[in-house]
């Protein structure tokens, strides 16, 4: 880089000026006259966050390793520089070359969570693009989006030019490629739409029209022009082991969130959780080669001098060589003196021998995920884990030297009754007399077990059998956490139990955004307006100027999240392929409202639709 965007001054006024200023090690560098394409790749979120995130390192990795390409990273200013830069005229600018974002060819976001809506608002306003995808002109950036909440994007597609469904190391390429062929043709913004549109998982809003029903429901959602798909398949990575990973991550010179080593040991996940959109949209499960981890895994720890190494996936104990692959790590961390964190487990399955093994390492706490307190309510939603998988578990893991466990519950989940919320006291004990009488007295070198029990709200997602499911008011929600909180106070261990629970305001939000329609964007645009930005932090939220927005807009709350959702209701998101069927979901939604359980997919093939990728667990099957 020839200088900082920002002067000595500025950065000696503002919290922690290290994430502006690039340069890290291991970032990448090249000079702008000698590449074709200048991708500026945002994570609209702190540096904190966003630099935590293994999606973002990887599709840098990726986009760098081309040599016509320069990818550089972006973030959310935080509200001290935020408020300079507005003061200063001093547009928004990319880490690596410090260069204005508004002189990219490229724009894209990575959108992780819904509650950041307003902070893509931030980031085009600071780079003086214009918010809404019809006002820009052949001066701006192609402004686009991927991550999981674009399977769902209308909530926010008037304010991108296109959005990626899918894996982004699969059709960027060619994206790239038509890209570079419109511009050495002179052509304009609308004509590379228009061809850009017709690359597999590439979705142009501008290109499509929805129309309405009098109750709001939507009657129609349809092509504006020719040869263009009516609907979009996402995108899969058929080959884990082949596909590209990041050798050389970007190591941050300030501690992130996620400071570690990240090893993705696989995508997808094979149980299906009936709430879970992951598990939905990241379908067939996929799974890296053994050696292919135990290699990047050194290399990793070489390139970045990490003191810990954690393995990513949304069900780690389900890796089918997870026993070899941990027997590895252990030697190598040990001989290195670094941490492993095993996230991601299902308590039902995570081996004695593995728990012995990880127990010769700095321990910290595990994590469970029983999400439901009673049996009925675990049926429901196919979470696939009895009381006593979960006993035994806890009670491996007391026996292995553990003495600290968290475990997330959700409430408000369909057919919920008393009962099954007052089960997540119970169980909460139960854990907590499972350590006393299998620790004896002399050998808690640690003190007594701590156990923190964590209940976030439950929020119906795209994509998910519980799509048609009503979601709980504030109300509702603030009175389950009130009764969750009482039962643990009844219990005998209750000394023993800390008990958290997630904003009710933040969620109802959430549950808009969520299975929201195009409607929804004004609201975002005049909050936005209004100042309403970083939603996401407890502190910046501003729950009445959400409200009073909703109210101005003539739009209600209520239609998007408490109510439920006729199985043959035209869905914002339905124009996409996203592998399972809404014919498998419909059905898993009735077998949930029957608490009939459904099979993982090793033991069984249900038919979801993700067979047609051709890859995966689903091979053979």
């Amino acid at each position: 880089m020839e200088k900082l965007a920002l002067s000595d001054e500025i950065l000696l006024s503002i919290e922690k000026p290290a994430r502006y200023i690039g340069n890290e090690m291991n970032c990448v560098i090249k000079d702008k006259n000698s590449v074709d394409i200048r991708f500026a790749f945002c994570f609209p979120d702190v540096y904190e966050i966003g630099m935590s995130h293994l999606g973002m390192q990887i599709l840098y990795h990726d986009f760098n390793r081309f040599d016509d390409v320069w990818c550089e990273r972006v973030f959310s200013p935080w509200m001290d520089l935020d408020k300079i830069m507005r003061e200063k005229n001093i547009p928004l600018f990319a880490l690596e070359s410090q260069d204005a974002v508004k002189d990219f060819d490229f724009l894209g976001f990575t959108l992780q969570y819904e509650m950041c809506y307003t902070n893509i608002l931030q980031v085009l306003d600071l780079s003086k693009i214009p918010l809404l995808s019809r006002e820009r002109s052949h001066e701006d950036p192609i402004v686009i989006g991927g991550g999981p909440c674009v399977y769902n994007p209308e909530p926010i597609a008037d304010f991108f030019d296109l959005f990626y469904i899918g894996e982004g190391e699969v059709q960027y390429r060619p994206l790239f490629d038509l890209y570079k062929e419109c511009k050495k043709n002179g052509e304009d913004r609308r004509s590379f739409l228009e061809k850009a549109a017709c690359i597999p998982g590439i979705y142009v809003p501008s290109l499509y029209d929805v129309t309405y029903n009098e109750d709001g429901t939507i009657d129609k959602f349809y092509p504006l022009i020719e040869n263009i798909p009516v609907k979009i398949e996402k995108q899969v990575v058929t080959d884990m082991t082949e596909a590209t990973y990041p050798q050389k991550p970007v190591v941050p010179f300030i501690k992130v969130t996620q400071d570690r080593v990240v090893l993705e040991i696989q995508r997808g996940c094979i149980r299906g959780c009936r709430f879970c959109q992951a598990g939905q949209i990241y379908r067939p499960v996929r799974e890296r080669n053994v050696e292919k981890l135990k290699e990047y895994a050194v290399s990793l720890l070489k390139a970045t001098g990490h003191e810990e190494i954690s393995l990513s996936s949304l069900s780690s104990s389900d890796y089918s060589q997870l026993e070899e692959l941990i027997t590895y790590l252990i030697e190598e961390c040990n001989r290195r003196y670094v941490n492993i964190s095993l996230p991601s487990l299902r308590i039902d399955n995570f081996s004695l021998s593995v728990f012995n093994k990880v127990q010769d390492v700095k321990k910290s706490s595990l994590t469970f995920a029983p999400e439901a307190g009673s049996q009925r309510m675990r049926n429901v939603i196919n979470k696939g884990l009895t009381e006593e998988n979960i006993l035994n578990g806890a009670h491996l893991a007391f026996e292995s030297g553990w003495t600290r466990v968290k475990l997330y519950f959700m409430l408000g989940l369909p057919t919920e009754t008393d009962e099954d919320i007052e089960g997540i006291a119970s169980l909460c004990d139960k854990v907590a007399k499972e350590f006393f009488d299998t620790v004896p007295k002399e050998e808690r070198k640690n003190g007594p077990v701590q156990i923190v029990a964590s209940t976030s709200f439950f929020i119906p997602k795209p994509f998910t059998p519980f799509q048609w499911a009503p979601m709980n008011t504030k109300e509702e929600f603030l009175r389950k956490a009130y009764v969750t909180k009482n039962a643990i106070m009844s219990q005998l261990n209750q000394k023993r139990i800390k008990y958290n629970w997630h904003e009710a305001d933040v969620s109802i939000l959430e549950g808009v955004f969520a299975r929201g329609d195009r409607k929804v964007g004004q609201v975002i645009l005049k909050a936005y307006e209004k100042g309403c930005v970083y939603d996401a932090w407890s502190e910046y939220y501003k729950n009445d100027i959400w409200m009073d927005t909703f109210q101005e807009c003539g739009l209600s709350v209520d239609f998007y999240t408490t109510r439920e959702r006729p199985l043959d209701e035209i869905f914002p998101w339905d124009f996409i392929d996203a592998g399972v069927t809404k014919s498998f979901l419909k059905h898993e939604w009735e077998k949930a409202l029957h608490e009939e359980v459904t099979l993982n997919c090793k033991e069984k093939c249900n038919g979801c639709g993700a067979a047609k990728f051709g890859t995966g667990v689903c091979v053979g099957r």
